[in-house]
């Protein structure tokens, strides 16, 4: 007569595999690394779950309260008690509420699952007491052999116990729980004998005693914590007046815009090689700092800033340069909050760390601005994460350290450099976001954005109405002096700017903003292609009083001696002692494209090189030879070895795009555009169909395991019926037979799936239950053994084989198959 088989206990597994479709997507959601590389089965996404990496994962985003939680959770399960949300709530002495809310979170993260019935608890995943390390809580480890001391609870020792053993236990009951026993003092070493043999210590080896778990949580009152904070712990600052906040905001992003289009304008006329390696070298980084007359830190924040909003980058050419970009030329033509806003996103979603620029790297070598190695893309999340905590102390100013504090209770495992968070608060403050050390209205508008990468939900008008919002009104007024001195009475307007940034010289600024007018001010407004009386009309209109007379003399008296001497640029020249023949080339329509100027009736210049103008006119009749510098005509052979006027200037166009090329490889930016070529972009949460998808691919996938497992259960009850519980252990069917060991798939029957494999032992580890391994042997027999699973580390299981009274270490790569072990009848 055939025997049932007797039910096994619920393992984390099956726990997974029986939540609904929308659990396992929002698990997925969660914990997104689960789902890449895409499962196979349920039981291989469990595993997953189970392993050490995707474990410490998740525990990276949690917060100190559930992270307690998760650890109250552990301790509990680890002594034999139900993890319910009120015996949580005692042993973290936290409000049923916010405990209940955590266990809801820790079950959805399946970094806790529910055996049964919800009054029964919940246990931690399989795996997690390994991660979380051997002191949870601050608590010693479990007794090898548990049982109470033989005096009784460790709150009442017994009379005769020696002097200074409560003071020994007191001092390991909150932590840490391991002791040094002490040898020089008879009397303490008294007192630790004592407590080691009524049960109080465990001695670990001849110098070290540790407070075994059960007897902490006896003297903690069965607490697992001393304190539990439920909110961060932000400090108490003085709140600082709104106005405050919106003029720093306002000078702070006023400034940062002016700086960029400084630059921008310096490196048009004086763009800064590239290194070797990329980046900007230090004298071209110093050279932008005296231009924008700030010190180097400010500089290479303000440079990265600039490519980040994809304002300046490398031209590809060769040699490569930094340098302007096309939508360089349209910022400088937008408006004031358009440029901002400009400038505000490129900082949002960069990558880049300029605080690491003038620091040494691993190797010892400088680190460089705009180095292509000066990225990280954990920058996006942890600069969202910076204003997200200013954003809870509105208009207070906060200190790195207090951000920092902040963050270590909302990410207590992943706690961010401070470095880092200094370096953000410094761009941010640089930028405007903040003001006065506090989050201003450009930043909150930044910090709604849905992503932070690619603020989608906030356009570029958003943002510049945002600052421009917090703005002083604009002044057209300039109050010119008699000492060549103007004076800004306010923020300009946008024609007053350009015209005090082209014509003066910007002597301070300031609430106010002081220029002086001198002859090189006034002539680069006349190479600009202004005349003087277009220079005195544009004053005058800007001025309540007549332009000073001093004023008018010195751009007038400038404007007579500019273009008295010109400059021009020419590849060629034509020279014939015929004026007639010269005057007829310059004149004729086919050689328009060639750039002729008559300098003299005998000498016209070409703007094409030698070689095409020669051929230009033999195709016209004209049978031109090339001459030397010395007048001397060059013979054709001649000419090529001595490398002549053709190869001056050899086709570039193929050259300039392989250069290109090289140079965005070599930056890792793309011109125009400030993104990485390399970096993929983050944009909002696209997953949620393909984890749905990924669900019913898992589902289907269950139902054909199972259907294969039933079939292949079917087809061997008879052998079973027939075989004794020794018969069955011998002959190796309790685990692995039919399809069921293929699919890898009932838990009951064991699996030879490497993953589901781990999976299980994790399992049996947690519960200290028994499995069968298939081990093969080193000549590829295979060995079938029944075994405890003790640890699951660096490739290696550790296992105490009962049978033979030992224990055993095997390398996983060995492990053919594991098989829950049946419990007892």
């Amino acid at each position: 007569m055939a025997t049932s088989r007797p039910e096994r206990a619920p393992t984390y597994s099956e726990s997974l595999r029986q939540r609904d479709d929308a659990a396992l997507v929002a698990l997925l959601r969660r914990r997104p690394d689960l789902a890449t590389p895409s499962p196979s089965t349920l039981l291989s996404l469990a595993a997953r779950a189970m392993n050490r990496t995707s474990l410490e994962r998740a525990l990276a985003g949690l917060d100190e309260l559930t992270l307690h939680v998760l650890e109250a959770v552990l301790v509990l399960d680890s002594v034999g008690s139900s993890a319910t949300a009120a015996a949580v709530d005692r042993a973290t002495g936290v409000d049923r509420p916010r405990v209940t809310a955590a266990l809801a979170l820790l079950d959805e993260l399946a970094l806790v699952w529910t055996p049964g019935a919800r009054s029964a608890g919940s246990r931690p995943a399989p795996g997690l007491a390994e991660v979380l390390g051997p002191h949870p809580a601050g608590l010693g480890p479990v007794a090898t052999a548990p049982r109470a001391p033989a005096a009784g609870p460790p709150s009442d020792l017994p009379d005769d116990a020696p002097p200074g053993a409560r003071a020994i236990l007191d001092a390991l009951t909150w932590g840490p729980p391991v002791g040094v026993a002490p040898r020089s003092d008879p009397s303490a070493r008294r007192a630790t004998d004592w407590l080691v043999g009524h049960g109080y210590l465990r001695a670990t080896d001849e110098r070290h005693v540790v407070l075994p778990r059960e007897v902490g949580l006896a003297l903690r009152g069965g607490r697992t914590h001393r304190d539990v904070r439920t909110a961060p712990p932000v400090p108490d600052v003085r709140e600082l007046p709104s106005a405050t906040v919106d003029a720093e905001s306002a000078s702070a992003g006023l400034e940062a815009v002016r700086l960029v289009a400084r630059l921008v304008t310096h490196w048009t006329e004086h763009p800064p090689g590239v290194l070797r390696a990329g980046g900007l070298g230090v004298r071209d980084l110093r050279r932008a700092a005296v231009a924008l007359e700030v010190d180097d830190p400010t500089a290479a924040a303000v440079v990265e800033l600039a490519a980040a909003a994809g304002l300046v980058a490398d031209d590809g050419d060769d040699p490569p340069t930094f340098a302007p970009t096309l939508a360089a030329e349209d910022w400088l033509d937008d408006d004031l909050g358009d440029r901002w806003a400009t400038l505000a996103r490129g900082w949002w979603r960069s990558r880049r760390t300029p605080w690491l620029v003038g620091s040494r790297d691993e190797k010892g070598a400088l680190r460089a601005a705009l180095d292509p190695e000066l990225w990280r893309p954990w920058v996006p999340r942890l600069r969202r994460s910076v204003l997200d905590v200013l954003d809870l102390a509105p208009g207070r100013p906060l200190a790195a350290a207090d951000v920092v504090a902040v963050l270590r209770w909302r990410t207590p495992r992943a706690v961010p450099p401070e470095q880092a968070v200094a370096g953000l608060l410094r761009e941010a403050a640089l930028l405007g976001v903040t003001g006065a050390g506090a989050l201003a209205p450009p930043g909150q508008v930044l910090l709604g954005a849905d992503d932070a990468a690619s603020p989608s939900g906030t356009g570029p008008a958003d943002l510049g109405a945002a600052f421009e919002a917090v703005l002083p009104a604009e002044v057209d007024d300039l109050l010119l002096q008699g000492d060549l001195t103007g004076i800004v009475p306010g923020r300009p307007s946008r024609t007053l700017e350009r015209l005090v940034e082209v014509a003066a010289d910007v002597e301070s600024r300031g609430a106010a903003t002081t220029v002086r007018f001198t002859p090189d001010s006034v002539l680069r407004a006349l190479d600009r292609g202004a005349t003087a009386d277009d220079l005195l009309g544009d004053l005058a209109a800007h001025s309540r009083t007549p332009v000073p007379q001093p004023l008018e003399y010195l751009v007038r008296d400038t404007a007579r001696r500019h273009g008295r001497v010109r400059v021009g640029t020419a590849s060629s020249y034509v020279r014939a002692e015929d004026p007639v023949l010269l005057a007829g080339i310059a004149e004729d329509p086919a050689l328009r494209g060639l750039g002729l100027v008559l300098l003299a009736p005998t000498v016209l210049a070409s703007s094409a090189p030698a070689g095409e103008l020669q051929e230009a006119l033999r195709a016209r009749g004209v049978p031109a030879v090339v001459e030397g510098p010395d007048g001397r005509m060059l013979v054709a052979d001649r000419a090529a070895r001595r490398g002549g006027p053709d190869d001056v200037a050899p086709p570039r166009r193929g050259r300039l795009a392989a250069a290109g090329r090289r140079g965005r490889a070599r930056t890792g930016v793309v011109p125009g555009s400030g993104a990485r070529v390399d970096e993929p972009g983050s944009g909002p949460d696209r997953g949620e169909a393909r984890f749905a998808d990924l669900v019913a691919r898992l589902r289907a996938a269950d139902s054909r395991a199972a259907a294969q497992a039933d079939g292949s259960t079917g087809r061997a009850t008879g052998e079973r019926s027939a075989s004794s519980e020794g018969d069955r252990a011998s002959s190796g069917t309790n685990g692995h037979s039919g399809s069921s060991g293929s699919s890898g798939y009932d838990l009951g029957e064991g699996t030879s799936d490497p993953v589901a494999a781990l999976g299980l032992l994790r399992e049996a580890i947690a519960d200290g239950a028994m499995v069968w391994l298939e081990v093969v042997g080193p000549t590829g027999g295979q060995d079938r053994r029944r075994v405890r699973p003790l640890t699951l580390d660096a490739g290696r299981l550790r296992a105490q084989d009962p049978a033979r009274d030992a224990e055993l270490t095997v390398a996983v790569h060995r492990i053919a198959s594991v098989t829950p072990d049946a419990p007892p009848r």
